[in-house]
Protein backbone atom coordinates (compact mmCIF):
# COMPACT_ATOMS: atom_id res chain seq x y z
CA UNK A 1 0.00 0.00 0.00
CA UNK A 2 1.42 3.38 -0.97
CA UNK A 3 1.86 6.01 1.73
CA UNK A 4 0.43 9.52 1.57
CA UNK A 5 2.38 12.77 1.47
CA UNK A 6 2.06 13.37 5.21
CA UNK A 7 3.45 9.93 5.98
CA UNK A 8 6.32 10.55 3.54
CA UNK A 9 7.19 13.78 5.31
CA UNK A 10 7.02 12.07 8.69
CA UNK A 11 9.32 9.35 7.38
CA UNK A 12 11.82 12.07 6.48
CA UNK A 13 11.54 13.52 9.99
CA UNK A 14 12.18 10.04 11.38
CA UNK A 15 15.37 9.68 9.34
CA UNK A 16 16.72 12.89 10.89
CA UNK A 17 15.71 11.69 14.36
CA UNK A 18 17.47 8.36 13.79
CA UNK A 19 20.64 10.16 12.70
CA UNK A 20 20.58 12.16 15.94
CA UNK A 21 20.01 9.03 17.99
CA UNK A 22 23.62 8.38 18.94
CA UNK A 23 25.78 10.19 21.49
CA UNK A 24 28.87 10.05 19.26
CA UNK A 25 27.00 11.77 16.42
CA UNK A 26 25.82 14.54 18.71
CA UNK A 27 29.42 15.02 19.87
CA UNK A 28 30.53 15.19 16.23
CA UNK A 29 27.93 17.85 15.51
CA UNK A 30 29.28 19.89 18.42
CA UNK A 31 32.76 19.62 16.92
CA UNK A 32 31.53 20.55 13.44
CA UNK A 33 29.73 23.57 14.87
CA UNK A 34 33.19 25.07 15.48
CA UNK A 35 34.16 24.71 11.80
CA UNK A 36 35.13 22.19 9.11
CA UNK A 37 36.79 18.99 10.22
CA UNK A 38 38.38 16.03 8.46
CA UNK A 39 37.35 12.50 9.40
CA UNK A 40 40.77 12.02 10.97
CA UNK A 41 40.41 15.08 13.21
CA UNK A 42 36.88 14.16 14.24
CA UNK A 43 37.98 10.63 15.08
CA UNK A 44 40.78 11.96 17.28
CA UNK A 45 38.57 14.55 19.02
CA UNK A 46 35.84 11.97 19.78
CA UNK A 47 38.16 9.04 20.60
CA UNK A 48 36.80 6.90 17.78
CA UNK A 49 38.50 4.88 15.08
CA UNK A 50 38.56 6.51 11.66
CA UNK A 51 36.31 3.77 10.29
CA UNK A 52 33.76 4.26 13.08
CA UNK A 53 33.83 8.04 12.74
CA UNK A 54 33.33 7.77 8.99
CA UNK A 55 30.33 5.50 9.46
CA UNK A 56 28.68 7.96 11.85
CA UNK A 57 29.33 10.82 9.43
CA UNK A 58 27.61 8.95 6.63
CA UNK A 59 24.48 8.63 8.79
CA UNK A 60 24.57 12.38 9.42
CA UNK A 61 25.18 13.17 5.77
CA UNK A 62 22.30 10.99 4.54
CA UNK A 63 19.99 12.81 6.97
CA UNK A 64 21.10 16.16 5.56
CA UNK A 65 22.70 17.30 8.81
CA UNK A 66 26.24 17.58 7.46
CA UNK A 67 27.80 18.28 4.08
CA UNK A 68 31.26 17.47 2.78
CA UNK A 69 33.84 18.57 0.26
CA UNK A 70 37.24 17.32 -0.79
CA UNK A 71 40.20 19.39 0.31
CA UNK A 72 43.39 17.92 -1.12
CA UNK A 73 43.86 14.43 0.29
CA UNK A 74 41.12 14.87 2.89
CA UNK A 75 37.34 14.94 2.94
CA UNK A 76 36.18 17.86 5.06
CA UNK A 77 32.82 17.87 6.82
CA UNK A 78 30.73 20.79 8.04
CA UNK A 79 27.20 21.41 9.31
CA UNK A 80 24.77 21.66 6.40
CA UNK A 81 23.50 25.00 7.77
CA UNK A 82 22.93 26.89 11.03
CA UNK A 83 19.45 25.42 11.43
CA UNK A 84 21.16 22.26 12.69
CA UNK A 85 22.22 24.33 15.71
CA UNK A 86 18.60 25.34 16.28
CA UNK A 87 17.64 21.66 16.23
CA UNK A 88 20.37 20.76 18.73
CA UNK A 89 19.36 23.63 21.01
CA UNK A 90 15.73 22.45 20.99
CA UNK A 91 16.86 18.89 21.72
CA UNK A 92 18.91 20.12 24.68
CA UNK A 93 16.06 22.16 26.12
CA UNK A 94 13.51 19.34 25.81
CA UNK A 95 15.91 16.84 27.41
CA UNK A 96 16.78 19.18 30.28
CA UNK A 97 13.13 19.84 31.00
CA UNK A 98 11.68 16.35 30.58
CA UNK A 99 14.39 13.76 31.32
CA UNK A 100 15.22 13.30 34.99
CA UNK A 101 18.65 11.82 34.21
CA UNK A 102 19.69 14.82 32.12
CA UNK A 103 18.42 17.21 34.78
CA UNK A 104 20.34 15.27 37.45
CA UNK A 105 23.62 15.48 35.52
CA UNK A 106 23.16 19.18 34.72
CA UNK A 107 22.44 20.01 38.35
CA UNK A 108 24.99 17.64 39.86
CA UNK A 109 27.92 18.25 37.52
CA UNK A 110 27.54 21.55 35.68
CA UNK A 111 25.61 23.62 38.20
CA UNK A 112 27.80 22.35 41.03
CA UNK A 113 30.79 23.90 39.23
CA UNK A 114 29.07 27.17 38.49
CA UNK A 115 25.70 27.93 40.07
CA UNK A 116 25.81 31.59 39.09
CA UNK A 117 23.59 32.84 36.28
CA UNK A 118 25.54 32.84 33.00
CA UNK A 119 25.75 35.93 30.79
CA UNK A 120 23.33 35.93 27.86
CA UNK A 121 24.32 36.91 24.33
CA UNK A 122 22.28 40.12 24.60
CA UNK A 123 24.01 41.07 27.87
CA UNK A 124 27.43 40.43 26.37
CA UNK A 125 26.63 42.58 23.33
CA UNK A 126 25.79 45.45 25.71
CA UNK A 127 28.97 44.98 27.75
CA UNK A 128 31.05 44.85 24.59
CA UNK A 129 29.49 48.08 23.37
CA UNK A 130 30.42 49.77 26.64
CA UNK A 131 33.94 48.29 26.69
CA UNK A 132 33.33 46.77 30.11
CA UNK A 133 34.44 43.20 29.59
CA UNK A 134 37.31 40.93 28.58
CA UNK A 135 36.19 37.99 26.45
CA UNK A 136 38.07 34.76 27.06
CA UNK A 137 37.97 31.94 24.49
CA UNK A 138 39.17 28.71 26.10
CA UNK A 139 38.90 26.48 23.02
CA UNK A 140 41.96 24.98 21.30
CA UNK A 141 43.85 27.43 19.04
CA UNK A 142 42.77 25.73 15.80
CA UNK A 143 39.11 26.32 16.68
CA UNK A 144 39.83 29.91 17.67
CA UNK A 145 41.50 30.53 14.30
CA UNK A 146 38.40 29.34 12.43
CA UNK A 147 36.30 32.00 14.14
CA UNK A 148 35.80 33.68 17.50
CA UNK A 149 34.00 36.50 19.27
CA UNK A 150 35.29 40.02 18.54
CA UNK A 151 38.33 40.96 20.59
CA UNK A 152 38.48 37.59 22.31
CA UNK A 153 41.66 36.44 24.02
CA UNK A 154 42.47 32.76 23.41
CA UNK A 155 43.91 31.01 26.48
CA UNK A 156 43.35 27.32 27.08
CA UNK A 157 42.51 26.22 30.62
CA UNK A 158 45.87 24.51 31.10
CA UNK A 159 47.69 27.73 30.22
CA UNK A 160 45.74 30.08 32.49
CA UNK A 161 48.18 29.95 35.40
CA UNK A 162 51.11 30.95 33.20
CA UNK A 163 49.17 33.72 31.43
CA UNK A 164 47.30 35.41 34.29
CA UNK A 165 49.24 38.62 33.66
CA UNK A 166 47.35 39.02 30.36
CA UNK A 167 44.07 39.42 32.26
CA UNK A 168 43.09 42.68 33.96
CA UNK A 169 41.78 41.86 37.46
CA UNK A 170 39.85 45.15 37.48
CA UNK A 171 37.73 44.18 34.49
CA UNK A 172 34.95 41.62 34.25
CA UNK A 173 35.73 38.49 32.23
CA UNK A 174 33.25 36.41 30.22
CA UNK A 175 34.55 32.97 29.23
CA UNK A 176 33.10 30.87 26.44
CA UNK A 177 33.72 27.56 24.77
CA UNK A 178 32.05 25.20 22.26
CA UNK A 179 28.55 25.29 23.67
CA UNK A 180 26.33 24.97 26.73
CA UNK A 181 27.91 21.72 27.98
CA UNK A 182 31.54 22.42 27.16
CA UNK A 183 33.35 21.76 30.45
CA UNK A 184 36.32 23.95 29.51
CA UNK A 185 34.47 27.18 30.27
CA UNK A 186 33.30 25.80 33.63
CA UNK A 187 36.89 24.89 34.52
CA UNK A 188 38.19 28.30 33.44
CA UNK A 189 35.58 30.14 35.51
CA UNK A 190 36.37 28.05 38.60
CA UNK A 191 40.13 28.54 38.19
CA UNK A 192 39.88 32.31 37.73
CA UNK A 193 37.37 32.86 40.54
CA UNK A 194 39.73 31.02 42.88
CA UNK A 195 42.33 33.66 42.01
CA UNK A 196 40.00 36.57 42.69
CA UNK A 197 38.87 37.44 39.15
CA UNK A 198 35.33 38.59 38.41
CA UNK A 199 34.39 36.03 35.77
CA UNK A 200 31.22 34.57 34.30
CA UNK A 201 30.36 32.07 31.59
CA UNK A 202 28.63 32.92 28.36
CA UNK A 203 25.25 31.20 28.35
CA UNK A 204 26.03 29.12 25.27
CA UNK A 205 29.10 29.17 23.03
CA UNK A 206 30.71 30.24 19.79
CA UNK A 207 28.38 28.31 17.42
CA UNK A 208 25.25 29.89 18.87
CA UNK A 209 26.83 33.36 18.75
CA UNK A 210 27.72 32.85 15.06
CA UNK A 211 24.29 31.40 14.20
CA UNK A 212 22.65 34.49 15.75
CA UNK A 213 24.45 36.65 13.16
CA UNK A 214 26.48 38.52 15.75
CA UNK A 215 29.89 40.05 14.92
CA UNK A 216 32.94 37.80 14.74
CA UNK A 217 36.60 38.44 15.29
Amino acid sequence: MSIGPKQSVFAGFASVARALGHAHRLEMLEQLAQGERSVETLAARTSLSIANASQHLQHLRRAGLVASRRGGKFVLYRLSDDRVLVLLSALRQVAERNLAEVDRVVRGYFNARDNMEPVSRAELVERLRDGLVTILDVRPPDEFEMGHLPGALNIQVGDLEARLAELDPRQEIVAYCRGAYCVLSFEAVAALRARGFKVWRLEEGFPEWKAAGLPLG
